[in-house]
């Protein structure tokens, strides 16, 4: 215990940096989970398709949807959510949304939401944390 409390005295800007980093860490979750709602990883994602056949929505440019996509996906442009949201018929039906690294999906969750999509899901990560999950995509 002396040995701790000794390297904790000798590297205390080393910790205050590692506890200024999970503060922010623990934010930035907190935040997102209040303004933005719920965020679905990629495995809860794959459990809703198969459950729930969720409209699945991509966010990123055309160029970068018809390079890889999930399947099934639609693509809209995140500026573009507010103004296509008529596409959806039934506000009770989940949409999933991703964007390319995640943050561009909250945002558009939450104006969905402000239209009445009460299930509008962020996957969190985007496409990068649905590939880095070794789950498909697709070209077509």
């Amino acid at each position: 215990m002396q040995q701790f409390i000794d390297f904790f005295g000798n590297h205390l800007a080393l910790f205050a940096a590692f506890g200024t980093v999970l503060l922010a860490i623990v934010a930035n979750e907190v935040h997102g989970n209040v303004t933005g709602g719920k965020r679905v990883g990629p495995l809860e994602a794959v459990r809703m398709i198969n459950d729930r056949e969720p409209v699945i929505v991509d966010l990123r440019a055309m160029a970068d949807f018809k390079k890889g996509h999930l399947l099934n996906a639609i693509n809209i442009p995140a500026a573009k959510i507010e103004e296509r949201a008529t596409e959806f018929k039934d506000k009770a039906r989940p949409i999933l949304l991703y964007c390319a690294l995640g943050g561009s999906s909250v945002e558009a969750a939450g104006k969905l939401r402000k239209l009445g999509f009460s299930e509008a899901y962020p996957i969190r990560g985007g496409l990068n944390g649905w590939m880095q999950s070794n789950l498909p995509v697709t070209a077509k």
